[in-house]
Parts: C-alpha cells; structure tokens; sequence
C-alpha cells in the first residue's frame, strides 16, 4: 500500500489531465482579464504581456504564470509588476472562472521564446546547416551507390 501511494505522488509523473485543463482555462481567462482592464502599475503601463503558459499545483490553489513582455524589453520588471497586481488579478479571475478556489498566481519569467532564439541561432550556424544538408541527400538519393540518383524514376531496361 506504501508503495502504491508513493508512487501516486512522485513528482516524475506530469501534471494531471485536470491540472492541464485547469491552467488552459486560466490562462485564457487571464489573457482576456489583461486585455481589457487597465492594470496600475508603473511598470506595467503600456506594456502588451504575453502569458504561454499556467501550471497548477495538484490540489489546484497555487497557479505559476509563465508570461513575458511582447518585445522582451524591461521583462524584469514586468514580471515583478505584475506579481504586484497579483491579488487584484486573482479576484478578478475569480469572478471569470468557475471553480471552486481561485489558485494564488505568481508570475514568472517565459524563457522559452528565448530558448527557441537560441536554437534557431544553433541551427543558422553554417557548420550545423552544413551537416543539415546532408541529411536532406537521404531521401530521394544514390540508392544502389552507382553515381546518379534513382529518384527519377529512370531504370534499368
């Protein structure tokens, strides 16, 4: 019995099909909260923020936000304003979802667009485009290894 429940809450398993369909919910509603009310703070004037992701705890009462500014300018503090207007942002989620506790946010920093800019920069590297481009000869190419390509369809008679 002891193993069967350690084994329920390891932390290896993901989040549950309910914490997924929970944090989709949320992150709508905050994007649609964050575009139509005006939030007061400095640091947050004027800024477009972009929230890709929310992941809830298990029991549903703690939410992190994975948000970052369009642009990426000033990020920091954007995610320190809106950790600010945190409370505020929550009861207004509150009244946008239907469950049975509004979860705390806390937002944190999105860095998987910066990820991916550094990926796309791995990948530009003539080195790397060049070994790319040879993957590309696999299909389509020199099957039988005589000289010339047997994709086009022109055999032996």
């Amino acid at each position: 019995m002891v193993s069967l429940m350690a084994k329920r809450f390891s932390r290896h398993k993901g989040p549950s099909q309910r914490q997924l369909r929970a944090g989709e919910l949320i992150r709508h509603a905050l994007v649609e909260i964050m575009q139509r009310e005006t939030l007061r703070d400095p640091a947050l004037e004027g800024v477009s923020v972009t929230v890709s992701e929310v992941r809830l705890s298990p029991d549903l009462k703690q939410a992190t936000v994975y948000a970052s500014p369009l642009g990426g300018a000033g990020e920091a503090e954007v995610i320190d304003g809106l950790n600010r207007v945190a409370p505020y942002l929550r009861g207004l989620l509150g009244k946008a979802i239907d469950m049975k506790f509004t979860p705390a946010l806390k937002f944190r920093r999105d860095d998987v667009f910066a990820e991916a800019q550094k990926i796309d920069a791995l990948l530009a590297r003539p080195e790397v485009a060049r070994d790319l481009g040879d993957l590309g000869d696999v299909d389509g190419g020199d099957v039988d290894g005589d000289g010339d390509s047997d994709a086009g369809g022109e055999g032996e008679d």
